[in-house]
């Protein structure tokens, strides 16, 4: 990891999916007070403005063709002031930023990989050098999906020079953390190389790490793994992920292959949660809480703090539900998120719609010599496994353990015929739904060497 390096997975809140293209500054901050009062305390630390906060005709359900951007006379993207106030004047995000560093957290925005076709058109002069902006565009880079920038020429040094420029302005407003989309979805090796030199002059520059994170994600290979770590803090491993069961199955396969490259030197994201209150604004659907039921959201959490994804809940959290919000600072989650290493898939049975999967991992810190076990179900219906303790991770010998969600106490069962003579996982899974297990050291048998 290169720039704004942490022990464990970044927590926060994003505003996609609840208000899509169109959040407001009073609802950023309304999610942010939140966040500062309800879940800082056990990790939730980081604000981010999501897409087009620089589109003054935003819209949700999709994006304008060929859109008004606002951006001021070098090309730099300005926040509509009409959704943000406080960015009258010229003033940009800094009051945002500095209004959520005061509730003691992060504040971070998404940008679009290159630079905005408006600004190319105008052929603005390059800070500090004698090009302008119509000779550093790549006309034929293009986001297929999104139409407010090109590409950059890379091989043009008046495009480096506008990128540091650029980066360092918004750093600048106080920006902690950037989203960067259109990077990965076909892989643009130069300007993940040309947004990492720039963030590390801009962090040297104003003396504070910058987290970068790179989207979409889509059929992202461990081919591209060593430049990421060299040049990223985390990326997407998917395209974008709904309320929806299929999403969440989806995520097993991926994560069981990302999952042990995931840590300190970079972290594999498996994407946004999408509870609570969302869809009020967004991209898909109505106003709505998550469609995801209870056993499938606690399915998803297990998945996501197993594989140490990085945890960024799009719900609008003043109107979600207090189940949801219970769930995202469950002791439990936290501690496997924060207190856990080596998570990885270690069994997988039948066939898609009817899988058994079987997660384990280890503790650390103060987790030390715990150990972690998830019975995952994707069937439509609720299930009794037998999962044999030595295929969990988990030591034969008689023991209890601790279910995670809900406190209870499981004990495994006696050898069987079946089992090969080795103690047994027997756990009642839900529909679309998990068994988190935990052995705690205090719980471990004294001959267990494993």
């Amino acid at each position: 990891m290169q720039h704004g390096a942490a022990a464990g997975p970044p927590l926060g809140w994003n505003s996609w999916d609840s208000y899509g293209t169109t959040v407001t500054e009073a609802e950023v901050l309304a999610n942010a007070r939140f966040l500062a009062d309800r879940m800082a305390q056990v990790g939730w630390d980081t604000v981010v403005v999501d897409i087009q906060w620089y589109e003054p005709t935003a819209r949700a359900g999709g994006y304008n063709d060929d859109a008004p951007v606002r951006f001021d006379d070098r090309g730099f993207l300005q926040p509509v002031v009409e959704r943000f106030p406080s960015a009258a004047a010229g003033a940009g995000f800094a009051p945002l930023a500095a209004a959520v560093h005061d509730l003691g957290l992060r504040f971070g925005i998404h940008l679009m990989r290159g630079i905005p076709r408006r600004a190319v058109e105008a052929d603005l002069p390059v800070p500090g050098t004698p090009y302008r902006t119509g000779e550093i565009a790549d006309r034929s880079s293009t986001c297929s999906w999104n139409s407010d920038c090109y590409g950059l020429r890379h091989d043009h040094p008046g495009a480096q020079a506008w990128l540091d420029a650029m980066i360092d302005h918004v750093v600048g407003w106080g920006v902690d953390f950037l989203k960067v989309d259109d990077m990965l979805a076909p892989y643009h090796a130069a300007a993940i190389e040309a947004l990492s030199l720039a963030v590390r002059r801009a962090e040297l520059a104003h003396g504070r790490p910058v987290t970068v994170s790179l989207s979409p994600g889509t059929d992202l290979s461990l081919a591209h793994l060593e430049h990421l770590r060299e040049h990223a803090d985390l990326w997407r491993v998917s395209d974008d992920l709904w309320d929806r069961w299929s999403d969440v199955e989806d995520q097993l396969g991926r994560m069981a292959r990302w999952a042990p490259h995931s840590g300190p030197a970079g972290w594999a994201d498996a994407d946004m949660l999408p509870l609570g209150r969302i869809g009020l604004r967004a991209e898909r659907g109505e106003p709505r809480m998550s469609l995801l039921t209870v056993d499938e959201r606690r399915a998803l959490l297990t998945l996501w703090g197993l594989a140490r994804s990085p945890l960024f809940v799009g719900g609008d959290l003043p109107s979600s539900d207090d189940g949801t919000i219970a769930d995202l600072v469950h002791p439990g989650l936290l501690d496997l998120t924060h207190r856990s290493a080596d998570g990885r898939e270690l069994l997988r049975e039948g066939n898609r719609g009817a899988e058994t999967v079987v997660w384990g991992a280890e503790g650390t810190g103060a987790r030390d010599g715990a150990r972690w076990a998830a019975v995952f179900s994707t069937a439509d219906v609720a299930r009794r496994l037998r999962v044999p303790a030595a295929s969990a991770g988990l030591p034969g010998a008689p023991l209890a353990l601790t279910d995670v969600w809900s406190g209870v106490r499981v004990d495994l069962a006696p050898p069987g015929a079946a089992s090969g003579g080795d103690s047994v996982l027997d756990v009642e899974v839900p529909a679309h739904g998990v068994r988190l297990l935990r052995l705690d050291p205090a719980d471990r048998p004294t001959t267990d060497h494993s």
